[in-house]
């Protein structure tokens, strides 16, 4: 009956934390603490409002060869071909019984975009292109679709500005207490 006792107590114990030895597996010598420059490329998180963007800049005609160079071979030629995610196209979709959502026809926002080739790009080596590569792949990838001309310089101050076809595509929160960033305002 004790043993019972003994069990009930040893549960309890853990589950309020009390013996948290006994609830850590071991590591068998996998993994390693990150080094400071690796959590800084992943401690990152750029808003609508681009105040979170690094300096640098770009544009799409020198995005053309870093895209040939570092995406093509996923995405296809002109962004349209994959083999993974279509880039471009799709615009008038979305309301259709086969959506193409595409940076041109679903993003709301141009720095989402930045944001995501930074983080995420190339797929096996993400978080390895530069600022001024980011802005200018952001650069192709919205020129491609229509959205700038392949001349526009794209920095931490032009990129918010840049007016994404479906910015206005989606329903705002209605929740009284949520609030956007300083200076963004809701999709």
């Amino acid at each position: 009956m004790w043993r019972g006792s003994v069990a009930v107590i040893v549960m309890v114990a853990s589950a309020c934390g009390r013996l948290p030895l006994l609830a850590q597996s071991p590591t068998y010598g996998l993994g390693r603490t990150p080094a400071a420059d690796e959590i800084k490329t992943w401690d990152s998180a750029i808003g609508p409002d681009g105040k979170e963007l690094p300096p640098g800049s770009g544009t799409a005609a020198a995005g053309r060869e870093i895209y040939a160079a570092k995406c093509a071979s996923c995405h296809g030629r002109t962004g349209k071909e994959g083999p993974y995610d279509v880039l471009v196209g799709g615009q008038g979709t979305l309301h259709s019984k086969k959506p193409l959502k595409t940076i041109g026809s679903y993003w709301p926002f141009a720095t989402t975009v930045w944001d995501y080739i930074n983080r995420a790009m190339p797929y096996d080596k993400p978080g390895t292109l530069t600022a001024d590569e980011v802005y200018a792949l952001t650069g192709y990838m919205l020129f491609l679709n229509g959205v700038i001309r392949e001349n526009d310089v794209m920095n931490a101050k032009t990129l918010p500005q840049v007016r994404m076809p479906n910015r206005h595509g989606f329903i705002p929160d209605p929740r009284p207490d949520w609030k956007p960033r300083s200076g963004a305002e809701q999709p």
